[in-house]
């Protein structure tokens, strides 16, 4: 229903206004009045110029879609079970002109909503699907991820759906698996501790639930790097942008060396903005570093004695390479 006119209420197509040309008529001369649908001369009748108004349907010839060239409605959409084709009957008390609605009108809506809403769904999968779809828009929308990636998320979940892998699982655990799959196949680097920290399922549940995906939908996941983490860390924590750098070369050198081979990114990012902080003199917290990046303060400690081994092999081999240089 709509909330406003698109014209005016004293709108008539059949407005006379004068033409702003000094020519006039080409076969007489006369005067020349122009309205909405047609330039005309008010003598002879001849029109000049015709520009019909068409109310009807838009019918558009779609290359891919020959039998369907009617273009109606709003695109569809992954994120609701009937991909955005549902109707909803509004609680206001006022129609389109602002006119207040009678009682008896009012009852009789609400009767219809109630209907509706029964008959909304086919069964009970596609409620369980509903529900599910509902439940991946607010896990994005409290994880504050884009609208392509939700959109992602919904097919997925959508696909799992078809694929009967939904049954005898929960509802919320699935869609937060769909959720952080999605953002492992974009390579958006979210931990799962993120998006497990607003549901009121278990982590394992979650973790559980996003293997079934992974090996029966067979996921293109790709690993993230752990110098995508880094910039967020520092952010949160809010060191300096020396620091920033230091601790994007020092993830990138341990990637390079193979020391975050089968090790959790995350772990090698805390570990090597830890160092990084160290080398500025900026004061950082094991703790608060574990917290962020969902590991542990003995994780980062492990992995930082890895990435000063290896800092310290590189300064003995620069060192040798120079000696024999000279």
């Amino acid at each position: 229903m709509a909330l406003r006119k698109i014209y005016e209420r004293t709108f008539d197509e059949d407005i006379v206004t004068e033409n702003g040309s000094t020519a006039g008529c080409p076969e007489c001369g006369g005067a020349v009045h122009t309205n909405t649908i047609e330039t005309a001369c008010a003598d002879c009748g001849l029109v000049i110029e015709e520009r019909p108004i068409d109310h009807g349907p838009e019918w558009r010839s779609f290359e891919d879609q020959p039998d369907d060239p009617e273009r109606t409605g709003p695109p569809l959409t992954p994120t609701r079970h009937d991909r955005g084709l549902s109707t909803e009957i509004g609680y206001d008390s006022t129609d389109a002109n602002g006119t207040v609605i009678p009682g008896r009108k009012r009852r009789q809506l609400g009767r219809l909503r109630r209907e509706q809403t029964r008959g909304r769904w086919a069964g009970k999968a596609e409620q369980n699907l509903g529900h599910g779809l509902a439940e991946v828009r607010r896990i994005v929308s409290a994880v504050e991820l884009s609208e392509s990636l939700r959109d992602q998320a919904c097919a997925l979940y959508r696909t799992a759906a078809g694929a009967d892998l939904i049954r005898g699982r929960s509802i919320e655990a699935m869609a937060a698996a769909s959720v952080y799959a999605a953002c492992r196949c974009t390579g958006l680097p979210r931990t799962l501790g993120e998006i497990d920290g607003i549901l009121s399922v278990s982590r394992a549940r979650v973790s559980n639930a996003y293997g079934v995906l992974n090996q029966d939908l067979d996921l293109p996941a790709v690993p993230v790097a752990p110098a995508e983490y880094v910039p967020r860390l520092i952010s949160d924590l809010g060191l300096s942008r020396a620091t920033r750098q230091r601790a994007l070369d020092l993830a990138r050198q341990a990637s390079e060396a193979g020391v975050d081979n089968g090790c959790r990114p995350t772990g090698i990012a805390a570990a090597c903005v830890y160092q990084a902080a160290r080398e500025h003199d900026e004061r950082v917290t094991q703790a608060a570093l574990g917290d962020l990046a969902d590991v542990s303060a003995m994780t980062i400690r492990a992995q930082l004695k890895k990435i000063r081994a290896g800092l310290d092999a590189g300064d003995h081999e620069q060192a040798r390479t120079g000696h024999l240089s000279i």
